[in-house]
């Protein structure tokens, strides 16, 4: 199998995750800022490789597998690591990681009858207030001033992700139950 350039990105991004943890959970002088750089590294993988397989016409089934797995350990690394440093509330957390496993159990299963639920708008407002959240208490590490606004930013992760999952789970109820062709796009 050869290798393309999309999926090299969800690969780096999968092994940038090991290094994020050890990097924010090692007590040295500049570790919110090397951490972050890796975090925000990893995130811009994430739209850089699909958009590169989309304009390249190199959208694999390895990267349809990959992609979603390599965003759920990065995001989970993340949040499960701020819970160890007393930035993020651990029941918080246990919900957006919750949802994040819950919604790729339902595309599995939908997946294995031969339905795609995409990602909606809902899951990509999800991402993106995870990574600022994620942010934002990354620098609280040295920087007390970012304590506040990245729990108030957790708070709306914590509704997105609800509320996201919530859809997820009704297209998944109505594609499943109902077999009538592919799920009709956004409004």
């Amino acid at each position: 199998m050869k290798l393309n350039l999309p999926n090299a990105l969800t690969l780096s991004r999968i092994f940038l995750v090991p290094f994020l943890v050890v990097v924010l959970l090692t007590k040295f002088d500049g570790r919110e800022t090397i951490g972050l750089l890796i975090f925000l590294t990893a995130t811009a993988t994430d739209f850089l490789d699909g958009w590169l397989a989309r304009r390249r016409g190199q959208i694999t089934t390895l990267g349809i597998l990959l992609d979603p797995i390599a965003d759920k350990l990065l995001i989970s690394a993340v949040f499960i690591s701020l819970v160890e440093l007393g930035l993020a509330p651990a029941w918080m957390v246990a919900v957006i990681v919750g949802r994040e496993f819950a919604v790729s159990g339902l595309r599995s299963i939908a997946s294995g009858q031969g339905i795609v639920i995409p990602a909606s708008a809902w899951g990509k407002a999800k991402m993106l207030s995870e990574i600022f959240a994620a942010s934002l208490l990354i620098l609280a590490l040295r920087h007390e001033v970012f304590a506040v606004p990245g729990k108030a930013a957790l708070w709306i992760v914590v509704a997105v992700a609800l509320i996201s999952g919530t859809q997820y789970f009704i297209r998944f109820l109505q594609r499943v139950t109902s077999f009538a062709g592919p799920v009709p796009p956004e409004p």
